[in-house]
């Protein structure tokens, strides 16, 4: 059995943030959620799915692929949520709420 390292939840801090710098990233162009994606490597649903709420928080490597893709730091859009949990490589998860 391996043993797999925690990796951390960050939880989105506001949707409307998010939205707004995809409308005028890092390099002035604005961002679609598809764009987004794939710039970020992350499937298209976990987009979706932050800028309507339907999800809260990702892994970390996520919102730093997320953020980099728009061109902030990271803690500009997500926060740590103090949680870590054990997975088998997904980078995204889906928040009750």
């Amino acid at each position: 059995m391996s043993d797999h390292s925690p990796i951390p939840l960050f939880r989105l801090v506001n949707r409307e943030l998010l939205a707004t710098l995809m409308k005028r990233t890092g390099s002035g162009a604005s961002m679609s959620v598809r764009e987004l994606a794939a710039e970020a490597d992350v499937p298209r649903s976990t987009v979706g799915s932050l800028l309507s709420g339907g999800q809260e928080a990702v892994f970390y490597p996520t919102a730093c692929q997320i953020a980099d893709a728009i061109g902030v730091d990271v803690l500009i859009l997500f926060t740590p949520t103090g949680r870590s949990t054990r997975h088998s490589g997904r980078t995204n998860l889906k928040v009750a709420g």
